[in-house]
Parts: C-alpha cells; sequence; structure tokens
C-alpha cells in the first residue's frame, strides 16, 4: 500500500524513481538499519535528488536523527517529501516545516549542553576531579632516551604515554625535558 502510493505520487511529480530502501522487519527506532544506511550512502554519492518517505517514522527514529538527515540532505542539495506530513523541501512551506523542526534540535542541543556545564560546575564545587588520570612520569628518564637518540614514539612507548603528551611536557618545560623536576605530572592522551 506505501510503495503504491508512492509510486502514485512520484508520477504526479514526473519523477523516475531511482531505487527503493526498504528494510523490511526492522523498527524505524533501530539505530542499525541496513536500507536507511544504504540510502545515506547512495545520498553522499548524490544518486538522486529526492529522497520520498511514506511517514516520517518509517524513516527517522526520533526527531533529532529527523532533523540530522534533513540537513545532510539540505547541504547535498537533495530534497526531502514526506507524503502524510505534508513536508516538501521543495516548496516554501516544506521548508517552513523543516526550518522549525531544525530550531527545536537546536534548541534542544542547548539545553543538553547546558545541562553538562552545570553539572560539571556542581562536579568541581564538590570537589571531584574532571579529565584524564594524571600519570607520572621520570622525566629524567626521558632526557636520557631522547638524548640517546631515541625517536619520541620510541621513548612514548617505552614510558608508556602518548608521542603527543612527550612533545607537550618537552614544551612545557622549556623544550629541555631534563630540567624539570625528575618525577613530573601530566595528562596522559593514553588513558
Amino acid at each position: 500500500m506505501q510503495t503504491g502510493e508512492m509510486d502514485e505520487f512520484c508520477q504526479r511529480r514526473g519523477w523516475q524513481v531511482a531505487d527503493e530502501y526498504l528494510d523490511r522487519g526492522i523498527s524505524g527506532s533501530k539505530d542499525k538499519r541496513p536500507e536507511l544506511d544504504r540510502l545515506m550512502s547512495d545520498a553522499r554519492r548524490r544518486r538522486f535528488d529526492v529522497v520520498l518517505v511514506y511517514r516520517y517514522d518509517r524513516f527517522a527514529r526520533s526527531l533529532r536523527h529527523l532533523v540530522n538527515a534533513l540537513e545532510e540532505f539540505r547541504a547535498l542539495g537533495i530534497e526531502f517529501v514526506s507524503i502524510h506530513e505534508g513536508v516538501d523541501t521543495t516548496t516554501p512551506n516544506g521548508r517552513l516545516i523543516f526550518g522549525i523542526f531544525a530550531s527545536i534540535a537546536e534548541f534542544e542541543r542547548e539545553l543538553i549542553r547546558d545541562r553538562v556545564k552545570s553539572g560539571l560546575r556542581n562536579a568541581l564545587r564538590q570537589g571531584k576531579t574532571l579529565g584524564r588520570p594524571r600519570k607520572a612520569v621520570d622525566v629524567a628518564k626521558i632526557a636520557t632516551l631522547r638524548a640517546s637518540g631515541r625517536s619520541w614514539r620510541s621513548v612514548a612507548d617505552e614510558i608508556g604515554v602518548s608521542a603527543r603528551s612527550l612533545r607537550r611536557l618537552a614544551v612545557h618545560c622549556g623544550e629541555n625535558p631534563a630540567a624539570a623536576e625528575s618525577a613530573s605530572r601530566f595528562p596522559s592522551t593514553t588513558g
């Protein structure tokens, strides 16, 4: 029934069907849907100009997912039409509805960001340590290994931290790790 209505809609518009993406027996609420993934991949390859759906719930698992997909389609120059909700980004009214959805999604993202910031401030007030755990390193050993001609990567592997962390430590110590205390503490990027 759904594909029949969609075929009729395409005929009325004079659209040629490039492909059909049908995830049979898989709920629209699932994160992984092979046909939806294929549709998004084909969209990025610009294999079609319009995505036509029967209803939103046949396409998106949430409003956020819908808005993100619509935004990606917009960036790719692909229009989106939902037969039953009346959203058709090929028309001014459809673009208005999409704009409203996008505004709601942006508002939701800002609320989440504010909640996260508030939670971090609260954790700091309670004396909790944020970020990655710090790792003690022997700066004199690093200096000795570097002086013997070893690469940052080789020294990092032996010490158990990233080469980037070692370089940051060197800069922090005035590009001379031996000038720092023999056991400094700094953030490890390797966890």
